[in-house]
Parts: structure tokens; C-alpha cells; sequence
């Protein structure tokens, strides 16, 4: 196949093939030409026998691969296996579980596990660019990830809820941002304190902006710096422009993906499925950026250098997602 793959059927088969793995992320990673990681430098040569580059300066990890520098870096396992599972992650709607890819690849629940975890990393984007501009229309919202209490084991739902019955103490907060026609951030939040809420929005969207919210008090005092408008969802959902329904819908495909594929998720780690999720939203297809397959595939492998996550870090049960957002 001379040409690079369109659709998953075509993708396997080209990165069955080890030189198209490597002529294909080298060449989204090294636009103009392979540099070393290090030092920097352009004068490298390509050693064919070990698949990697050698720098001609004389210093530590002057040998180097293409996935040096990445989430791929120091993986056993080999391009061929990696890219289509990366193909899958940035195009299956509703994600695709550990499980799955275990079957699929032969490789252990555990690795499939812990490559899904890398690749959400490579779908993080921390932009410090804020939200709006002039005629934006800006959508702000908060839902609750966890288990229904009526579905639960009475053993589990003794263990696990321990506030009231449809309990949202027992659950994870967790907050978004949507410029209408435009990018989704979310973020895990500790509570809905006013200070919480509005400070996020602050540092996320331009002032002046039109900013739509529901009925939350901890909204309340938005107006000083934004057009705020409220929709009361005890009367209605849309009054007009008036509506979080954007959001709605970003949080039903989020929850479908969480409990349709990954079943269960624990809070430590929510915010990698929002980084998936969050991706996949903001490249979908639009009439004005009618982005494809491919599209979102090429772009997370653009977006892999420069980041790192080892199994110890994964399993420390720490958040180590910058409070960018």
C-alpha cells in the first residue's frame, strides 16, 4: 500500500509493515528533517541494523529512537502494534476498553492497560490561550461521575455511599467549559464553591464574553465581567440562545464511554478519560473543519513528544495534570 492508510482496515495493514511505522511518526515528529532529542543537533545518521539514529556529538543517549522523547519511550512493544491502537483511541466514539485491546494485540490486560493510559496523556493539551472573543457564546457547566447506588451490591452500596441515597458527596465533581461551535476544557474539581467555579471561569474564558450557565448559585456574580444569562432547568431547558445543552451533550457521550466501555473508573484517574474524550470532541467533524479519521490520528501523533508517564507514576494514585485549566 503506497499510500497512507484512510480507515482502520487500511491502517493495519500499513503499519504491518516496520519501515512504514517509522518513515510515517518520524516524519510527524521531525517536520524538517530528524534532530537529536539531547543536544539537538541535525547532523544524525540512521543506523538500519538497530532502527535508530546515532548523534555525531559525543554525549549521553547519543543513540536514539523515534520513541525517544515520547509516551512511546522505553515501550517493548513495537510500532506496529502501537499506532493502530492509537488509531482506535482517537476514533472510537465511545472509547475502547483495556479488555479489547488485550484480545486484539495478545498482549496482556495489564500492558493494554497502561498503553491506553499513554495515549490519553499524548490527547492532553494544556492551552493557555482563553475561550471567547468578540459575538462568542461561552457554556459552563458541572456533572457528577459515580455509580447509581440502585445498582450496586447491598455490600458495595454500604462501603461506597455514605451520604444520602442518590448521594452527590459520594460521587466526583467535575466541570466544562464550551465555546459554542468551538473547544470543550473540562477538570475534576474538589467542590462547587463559589471561589471554585467562578475562578475557573476567569481564567478560561475572555471578559465581555456572553457566558450561559444553569440555575448553580456558586454562578452568581458572573455579570460584573461577563454577559451572564441563566437557565433555570426546574422551568425549562432552552429559553432561545439560553441553554447548556452543548454541554449535555458532551457529558452524555463522556458518561456513555465510562460506563458503556470502561465500566469503571476511579476518581484518581478521571481526568485521563476526560483528556480522551476531550480530544476526540474538539477535532471532531464540523461544516467548518470537516476532520476525519485520519485527521485525528495524524494529530495525536504530533502531540506524543515531549511527554512522559511511567507504571509507577500511573499507579501512585496522584493527579499529575497541571492546574492549567
Amino acid at each position: 500500500m503506497a499510500h497512507e492508510p484512510k480507515t482502520l482496515q487500511e491502517a493495519i495493514l500499513y503499519f504491518a509493515d516496520p519501515d512504514n511505522c517509522l518513515k510515517y511518526l518520524a516524519g510527524r515528529r521531525w517536520l524538517s528533517g530528524v534532530v537529536c532529542p539531547t543536544c539537538g543537533r541535525k547532523d544524525v545518521a540512521f543506523v538500519p541494523s538497530r532502527r535508530l539514529w546515532q548523534c555525531k556529538t559525543r554525549h549521553p543517549k547519543a543513540q536514539f529512537s523515534v520513541k525517544t522523547g515520547t509516551i512511546l519511550e522505553d515501550s517493548p512493544l513495537g510500532l506496529e502494534k502501537w499506532l493502530p491502537v492509537m488509531w482506535m483511541v482517537a476514533n472510537c466514539k465511545n472509547g475502547v476498553s483495556s479488555w479489547e485491546i488485550h484480545r486484539a494485540l495478545g498482549v496482556t490486560q495489564k500492558t493494554a492497560w497502561f498503553m491506553l493510559h499513554r495515549i490519553r496523556l499524548g490527547m492532553q493539551t494544556d492551552s493557555k490561550l482563553k475561550l471567547g472573543g468578540p459575538g462568542s457564546e461561552v457554556e459552563v457547566d458541572e456533572t457528577f461521575i459515580g455509580g447509581k447506588a440502585r445498582f450496586m451490591h447491598k455490600s458495595v452500596r454500604a462501603r461506597r455511599i455514605t451520604g444520602r441515597g442518590k448521594s452527590i458527596e459520594d460521587k466526583t465533581a467535575v466541570m466544562g467549559i464550551l465555546e459554542r461551535g468551538g473547544e470543550v476544557r473540562t477538570r475534576v474539581i474538589p467542590n462547587r464553591a463559589k471561589e471554585t467555579l467562578q475562578g475557573i471561569v476567569r481564567g478560561n474564558v475572555e471578559s465581555g464574553v456572553a457566558v450561559f450557565t444553569d440555575e448553580l448559585h456558586g454562578y452568581h456574580g458572573l455579570a460584573d465581567e461577563y454577559e451572564h444569562q441563566i437557565i433555570d432547568h426546574a422551568v425549562k431547558y432552552v429559553d432561545g440562545r439560553i441553554h447548556t445543552n452543548g454541554l449535555e451533550n458532551f457529558w452524555s457521550l463522556l458518561k456513555r464511554g465510562l460506563k458503556g466501555t470502561y465500566v469503571a473508573v476511579e476518581p484518581f484517574h478521571l481526568f485521563r478519560y476526560l483528556d480522551e474524550q476531550s480530544f476526540r470532541y474538539n477535532n471532531r467533524a464540523t461544516r467548518n473543519n470537516p476532520l476525519n479519521d485520519y485527521d485525528r490520528f495524524s494529530l495525536l501523533c504530533t502531540q506524543i513528544v515531549g511527554k512522559r508517564l511511567t507504571y509507577a507514576g500511573l499507579t501512585a494514585k496522584e493527579d499529575k495534570k497541571p492546574d492549567a485549566f
